[in-house]
């Protein structure tokens, strides 16, 4: 429902008091003037209703009565009396009975309100003008705006149990049955309005605000109320302010620096009375600041709380009981004036008001209600709903208890108070007068409340004025359109006690405070378990771009692409050809001297254990998986032991060799080429053993692995511990420690043996590659050593052998007799330490041609050995 944005007055401040009591005889209530010259309005009917209206303003000092209340007195007592009139015509509502009515003024004041209400009482027990006419015992409606007089008449009227009706009366104490059990009212109680307010405070995500109540019932409790609904929506009070009329501008300007004490609470809760609000504003505008007002009905859409303060005001929102314009009663009261309007003893004293005219010196009658703008107060629709509530209540009745006459019957006379309220008030149920539709019933529930409807409005500068406009609307739940309001700011203001935490942060919540917190942020891995926890993703799982869960990380290894990649697969592959080539010339060149001398079953071991080396580049760079972790732990040990098993066995063959020579010893045993292969072969059995034992111990597979500051790397590797691969690795530097002792000691062996020479600076290689390599083992590394230890001996071996098959084949052929070469090797105990190689004449020897010999003079005899290695002997007795 669109309503306008009339000038509304405040509606908490006004007692109104509607009582109907019967009345025998139409003289009962029949002046303009009560006792004393009392202002009065005074209707004949047959069931009269009376009223209390703020008409006045509430004086000053011992003066009762102040100026004239334009709205919320004239409009509001208008209202009540065109009601009336329309209901006397309405030929469907209590057919033959005429209502009547008496109203007084309570100069909004309580205790005048209470003295008027006393006037009402005795009018029903005793004479009410001085006549001798006694009236009857009555029954009432009452509807107040002021909460303190509308529970202190309550009060005294459920004494001589008179039902009442309020128009305007919010406080939610009278909703207590226990104590109220004669009122109702046409309005909701105020806790309906505060989840309303609470709810947009929720919508907003306003969690941190602070408050201003007016003191007095209407204040203390409506802020109550907020407050409760508050704290079940998690939204904390800063600080909590009143504010009275007994308060000068100087008491205001504290408040409002009791407010800026609280900087983070930038939405302001007001649940005050419409001149508490006009004078809050004002002490804002002094200070020059502003804030996110967010106010009750007490402020609504009142153009005379932000006059002359609207920047001050500008953004704010207040609520405001819903309503509809009546446009007939627009209509009545702009056709009023002093000269037809009789019945209302004060209308000429509001005429003057308006006008600023006198009758006594000048003439008022040239003005008129029809120019200018007229702005009907925010509670005539309720004021006309309490009559016609009162009305369809009584017409209810007269219909139960007088079905077949058109008068009052004697079933309604005394009318029976309690029975009345509970039976018909209680229970009545129209469509609003003047406009249809489910948004204008009128009913009460089992407390004689009203229905909680309330239109929301944002107050804001547009198209060159500022003005209220509609943005939503609350009726057990909240709807708003945020599209029409234009934030200042061009976003929505924040009022919470701490700062939003970031994306990757959570609150730790200060002790006994549910709005304040520390943002906490939560490590690169871990994820929002909800606002306060952050939560471990786990190994190998991270956090997704909302932070609301994990995902899991591709899993990282070398792949055939990466740069640390191709180095090591360009190396293998040239070895790998490299090693194929010599092979080759090898089995090509099997027969000839300089092959068979090198020892050729050894030599195809060895270059079977250089082919495995470079072989394992590519088993290093595959994918890890079950079975290439097994391969792993299988080749690199064994190429190894390969490797270094032949020349271990060639070396030490040499060594033992030449070091029977030096004792004078026969033929070393197992010098044979089929020994020198089992003995190779039983080496790497060794190796073989150890891995075996390796892979029944630890089952081979894969794992993920990370690094503790980098969990966003997940690995994935074999699931043995990089130790334990160095330690299978022992039997294979055991191995070279041997090499390298035996190629030391048989470095200065000459011709044949000068391939010692070569062994010797393979080992020392060797060992420089694995002091350098295996500190920093890692996958790229271990390829390069691996290929690195299988180059050093394919290149320091072979190549010179390679050389002479080549590139100086006249070395490699076969001689049935050659100069020999003699050496001397010094025997124990002598000065010499090494032996002299030099070139002597004398005539060669030996068996058949398939030899070359090759002899050394000892001071025992002749040392002789094949080109094939198959014999070799000494000869003594030259």
């Amino acid at each position: 429902m669109c309503v306008p944005l009339p000038a509304l007055m405040h509606p908490m401040v006004v007692p109104v008091a509607l009582w109907v009591w019967l009345l025998h005889s139409a003289a009962c209530l029949a002046s303009g003037h009560g006792p004393a010259g009392k202002k009065e309005i005074s209707i004949d009917g047959d069931l009269v209703i009376g009223g209390l209206f703020p008409v006045h303003e509430k004086g000053v000092g011992s003066e009762d009565c102040g100026k004239i209340n334009e709205h919320r007195g004239i409009q509001r007592l208008e209202a009540m009396l065109f009601a009336l009139d329309e209901i006397n015509k309405d030929p469907s509502i209590l057919p033959g009975v005429m209502l009547g009515a008496h109203i007084l003024d309570t100069c909004s004041k309580d205790t005048y309100a209470l003295e008027q209400s006393l006037d009402f009482v005795r009018a029903s027990l005793t004479r009410v003008d001085g006549s001798e006419h006694i009236c009857p015992d009555a029954m009432s409606l009452a509807p107040y705006a002021c909460p303190s007089s509308s529970i202190q008449v309550a009060n005294l009227l459920r004494l001589f149990q008179i039902p009442q009706i309020s128009y305007a009366s919010t406080s939610a104490k009278l909703s207590d049955k226990s104590r109220y059990d004669y009122f109702a009212r046409t309005v909701p109680p105020d806790f309906y309005q505060a989840k309303a307010m609470s709810e947009i405070l929720r919508f907003f995500n306003w969690t941190y605000v602070s408050t201003v109540a007016s003191e007095g019932d209407y204040g203390e409790t409506g802020i109550e109320a907020f407050e409760q609904e508050a704290r079940m929506r998690n939204i904390c009070i800063a600080t909590s302010e009143k504010v009275g009329r007994s308060m000068n501008k100087k008491t205001y300007d504290g408040v409002v620096r009791a407010l800026l004490q609280k900087p983070n609470a930038r939405v302001v809760v007001l649940f005050t009375r419409s001149e508490d609000a006009r004078e809050l504003l004002a002490a804002a505008h002094r200070a020059n600041v502003s804030f996110m007002w967010v106010a009750s009905d007490g402020w609504g859409a009142l153009e005379s709380v932000v006059a002359g303060r609207e920047a001050v005001a500008e953004g704010a929102i207040t609520i405001e009981l819903a309503a509809y314009p009546i446009k007939e009663f627009a209509a009545y009261f702009r056709n009023l004036n002093p000269y037809n309007n009789s019945r209302n003893p004060w209308f000429r004293e509001f005429w003057e008001h308006k006008f600023k005219c006198s009758f006594h010196t000048q003439d008022c009658s040239r003005y008129s209600l029809k120019t200018g703008k007229f702005e009907p107060e925010s509670k005539i629709t309720f004021v006309v709903n309490a009559v016609y509530a009162m009305a369809h209540s009584l017409h209810n009745m007269h219909q139960a208890l007088c079905p077949n006459a058109t008068k009052l019957c004697d079933s309604m006379k005394p009318v029976n108070g309690k029975r009345f309220y509970k039976d018909f008030m209680l229970n009545v149920n129209f469509d609003g007068e003047f406009r249809g539709g489910e948004e204008s019933v009128v009913r009460f529930d089992r407390y004689g409340d009203g229905i909680g409807r309330y239109n929301i409005f944002n107050y804001h500068h547009m198209d060159g004025r500022y003005r209220y406009q509609k943005v939503g609307y609350w009726a057990e739940g909240l709807i708003l359109n945020t599209n029409l309001i234009p934030w200042a700011e061009t976003s929505v203001p924040v009022s919470q006690c701490s700062d939003p935490c970031k994306k990757n942060e959570i609150k730790s919540m200060q002790p006994g405070d549910i709005c304040c917190w520390i943002c906490i942020p939560c490590q690169p891995y871990e994820y929002l378990l909800d606002e306060f926890t952050c939560m471990d993703c786990g190994l190998g799982y991270w956090p997704n771009e909302t932070l609301n869960g994990c995902f899991e990380l591709p899993q990282e290894y070398i792949r055939w692409k990466d740069v640390w990649a191709i180095g090591p697969v360009t190396i293998s592959c040239l070895g790998f050809i490299s090693t194929l080539f010599v092979f080759g010339v090898f089995i090509k060149n099997n027969d000839t001297p300089i092959v068979k001398a090198s020892g050729r079953e050894l030599c195809y071991i060895l270059l079977t254990g250089v082919l495995m080396c470079y072989s394992m580049t590519f088993i290093f760079i595959a994918k890890p998986s079950t079975e290439v972790c097994t391969l792993r732990r299988l080749g690199l040990g064994t190429s190894f032991a390969v490797c270094y098993s032949a020349l271990l066995t060639k070396t030490n063959r040499i060594a033992r060799i030449f070091s029977g020579v030096k004792e004078g010893v026969q033929r070393p045993r197992f010098i044979s080429p089929t020994s020198q292969v089992v003995i190779c072969m039983a080496l790497i059995s060794c190796q073989l053993i150890i891995v075996v034992i390796w892979l029944l111990v630890e089952t081979p597979g894969t794992g993920k692995e990370t690094e503790p500051d980098k969990r966003y790397v997940v690995t994935l590797k074999c699931n043995n511990r990089d130790s334990n691969m160095l330690i299978s690795l022992t039997y294979n530097v055991l191995l070279i420690i041997l090499c390298t002792v035996y190629a030391f000691k048989t470095r200065k062996c000459p011709e044949n043996f000068n391939e010692a020479k070569f062994i010797g600076f393979t080992m020392y290689t060797t060992c420089i590659i694995w002091l350098a390599f295996l500190p920093i083992f890692y996958t790229t590394t271990m390829c390069i050593s691996v290929s690195l230890s299988g180059t050093v001996v394919l290149g320091c071996l072979f190549t010179p052998k390679l050389h002479i098959i080549l590139f100086q084949p006249q070395k490699n052929v076969a001689s049935h007799r050659v100069g020999t070469t003699r050496f001397s090797v010094a025997a124990a105990g002598s000065s010499q330490s090494h032996g002299e190689c030099s070139r002597a004449g004398g005539e060669g020897w030996g068996p058949a041609p398939h030899f070359l010999l090759l002899g050394g003079r000892h001071q025992h005899g002749i040392l002789e050995q094949s080109w094939d290695g198959s014999r070799t002997w000494l000869k003594t007795g030259e």
